[in-house]
């Protein structure tokens, strides 16, 4: 069941897309990686991931900034692990990788669903 603020939340972030973001959604959009859905924002329990597959149950998370503050650091771990749990593998990238990287962020991606770019 999603929290309470998740539907407005999930709305803004739509919004308040990031260049790193828009730049992996033109590419996951669409079934546009080996036939893949992917979903943006999407709900898990108290948490949304700003990128999901579900027919491979692989979340992909893009960091803006170094992981200094322990609360975020906490936060981290507690989403990898109630992740984890559920079966759901999480790859993380930072906004610079998916920026100056984009080919190696999507051969890591198809990788792990079990295609090619």
């Amino acid at each position: 069941m999603d929290p309470p603020f998740a539907p407005t939340r999930r709305r803004d972030l739509r919004r308040e897309v990031t260049g790193s973001e828009a730049l992996l959604w033109s590419h996951l959009r669409g079934r546009r990686l080996g036939g893949f859905k992917f979903r943006r924002q999407h709900p898990c329990g108290p948490f949304i991931l700003d990128f999901f597959c579900p027919d491979r149950r692989l979340a992909i998370q893009i960091d803006h900034g170094p992981p200094v503050q322990t609360d975020a650091q906490r936060r981290d771990r507690r989403r990898s692990e109630f992740l984890a749990a559920r079966g759901i593998a999480l790859f993380r990238f930072g906004a610079g990788q998916v920026l100056a990287n984009t080919d190696a962020v999507l051969t890591t991606i198809a990788f792990a669903l079990g295609t090619e770019v």
